[in-house]
């Protein structure tokens, strides 16, 4: 059996040996990378990953509009109408305001005379970032992407 005098020694020399210094530390090493390094990370590639979503669906639309074009390139309003509804298929990044554009300028079709080139719409962005929030939120976290495509 041991006696007290063996069990303080060796209360003593684990204390001395200081083995459990680097196990306290680590708690700190650990909340500042997680909250230093891996949140904003986290904040990013959210904020990534909802873009590639949008843009992907801007293109995919895109690509609708491109197999059903207009019967009638100078009558466009009912193939407009008939577009729209297509627009909201995706609940999370609803298309808005799809417009055929005329010429070269960037207005609607409103002379007769130019022939419709392009369409253009546009979608929009809410980022909601956990740390990053004054770096990818200026002024608001809602961002609009824009897209035009030829079509003719």
């Amino acid at each position: 059996m041991q006696s007290w005098k063996s069990r303080v020694i060796g209360k003593r020399s684990l204390i001395a040996d200081r083995r459990g210094a680097v196990a306290f530390e680590m708690l700190f090493v650990f909340a500042f990378l997680f909250l230093v390094i891996l949140l904003p990370l986290a904040d990013l590639a959210l904020a990534g990953f909802q873009y590639i979503q949008a843009f992907a669906a801007l293109r995919g639309f895109g690509q609708y509009l491109q197999y059903n074009q207009p019967t009638d390139v100078t009558s466009t309003s009912d193939w407009l109408t008939t577009v729209r509804p297509r627009a909201a298929v995706n609940p999370s990044y609803p298309i808005s305001d799809p417009q055929i554009i005329c010429g070269d300028n960037q207005t609607g079709c409103s002379d007769a005379t130019l022939s419709p080139k392009y369409y253009s719409y546009t979608t929009t962005i809410t980022f909601a970032p956990m740390v990053l929030r004054s770096v990818l939120c200026s002024n608001s976290c809602t961002y609009t992407l824009s897209y035009s495509e030829r079509f003719q």
